[in-house]
């Protein structure tokens, strides 16, 4: 074992020990490896299809059983006229932010449609040839994943332009808490679009429900929605995802950590892109009183190049495998880790960026946080809110809740 990898794990254990007590005794989830997704309830949705133009809203993870469910509906002789596809495009290679563009697909030749860079929704022309829009991606759970961003825009093009919306619903592994600041409309962007928290705890089906029922987008109560929920799935269940949902999120200790690791997005810090454990770690070359890890960020060819890359970078490891990602996070947004960097980065006034309050959905967690408030103290700000946000939710709920 390496010596850094050591140093990882003796942090680890120092902070699984100061996981307070009470919070250790919540009910265990549960692992389940019988869970079926929409797309593979072929025998609901397929009498739907029959006879219509079909677009798909789809990426790699799209995935009915083994087989993507383009490939799929094909063999079925269904009539699939359009592919759209969200951020890290088709296959999923694009890295965060790189733009996505519209293209041919080679193995179909079918029109790919990209809904992120200029176009983030569905424009009219692009709907004409299309009877029924159907949507199926492998959410991670967490308000600012762009793809319930795409979700809403093409529930709304759907809306003005009078086409049915199919949701092929699958579980959120992130679905089974609430937690972090909820959305002040105010900062709306396309990394949180509506006043929910960073983890709102519920799957694509669910939140879409939401999104018409509260009549959060135009036309909201003309769309025609129809949901396929998946079976055996409920709040409580962990689920383990067939493959990895973008770039850098390789592993579920990686897509556990995502919903507190992302905020280091909005400032000066390393999550570790360019390296074997993006979202798992944090480090800066400048950070002072870290120097027991580091990791180097290495661009890959054809690749952006990673934020540091060739440079070291001191911080620490998050998480080294799922478990460890769950006794720490344990159903909850994290700080301490943005506590450390900030005390550890010797610029203060430059640690965040404009993005940060976009992340955090508020202006009041950097004051927090420069402030040195406590974690606790913080979340205790966040809780009328997520109250509030909670009594919203359970309205729209399709399977059993983890209260």
């Amino acid at each position: 074992m390496s010596r850094r990898i050591l140093y990882a794990l003796l942090f680890l254990v120092c902070a699984i020990k100061a996981v307070p007590a009470t919070a250790q005794k919540q009910p265990a989830l549960k692992k389940s490896d019988s869970v079926v997704t929409g797309d593979v309830r072929l025998d609901e949705y397929l009498p739907l299809l029959a006879g219509k133009r079909v677009g798909l809203l789809i990426n790699h993870t799209s995935l009915a059983g083994k087989t993507l469910l383009l490939d799929t509906l094909l063999h079925l002789k269904v009539k699939v006229v359009k592919i759209f596809v969200p951020e890290h495009g088709f296959r999923g290679a694009a890295e965060a932010g790189e733009k996505v563009n519209s293209t041919i697909d080679q193995q179909t030749g079918l029109p790919v449609i990209s809904l992120y860079g200029k176009n983030k929704k569905p424009k009219k022309e692009d709907l004409t040839d299309v009877d029924i829009m159907i949507y199926d991606l492998q959410d991670v759970g967490a308000r600012f994943y762009t793809y319930i961003s795409t979700l809403q825009y093409a529930m709304e093009a759907c809306a003005e332009n009078n086409k049915p919306f199919l949701l092929l619903d699958r579980p959120n592994p992130n679905g089974h808490y609430v937690d972090g600041p909820v959305l002040d409309t105010a900062l709306r962007s396309f990394v949180g679009m509506q006043p929910v928290p960073i983890v709102y705890g519920m799957t694509a089906g669910e939140y879409a429900r939401m999104l018409q029922g509260e009549g959060w987008f135009k036309d909201a109560k003309k769309l025609d929605l129809k949901v396929i929920s998946c079976l055996n799935y409920d709040h409580n269940t962990l689920y383990a995802l067939p493959v990895q949902p973008s770039p850098n999120l390789r592993t579920m200790a990686a897509i556990y950590s995502y919903p507190s690791m992302c905020l280091f997005e909005g400032t000066v810090t390393s999550v570790g892109r360019g390296t074997d454990y993006p979202f798992q770690q944090y480090g800066h070359p400048d950070f002072f009183g870290s120097t027991i890890y580091s990791f180097k960020p290495i661009a890959e060819f054809g690749k952006p190049e990673p934020l540091y890359a060739y440079r070291e970078c001191y911080g620490q490891i998050v998480a080294l495998n799922e478990q460890e990602a769950h006794v720490f996070f344990n159903r909850k947004i994290r700080l301490i880790f943005l506590q450390k960097a900030y005390k550890w980065y010797p610029y203060k006034e430059k640690f965040f960026n404009s993005f940060f309050e976009k992340l955090a959905g508020t202006k009041e967690l950097r004051k927090q946080l420069t402030a040195g408030m406590d974690e606790e103290a913080i979340r205790a700000t966040w809780q009328k809110d997520i109250d509030a946000f909670k009594l919203i939710r359970k309205k729209y709920l399709l399977y059993t809740d983890f209260e």
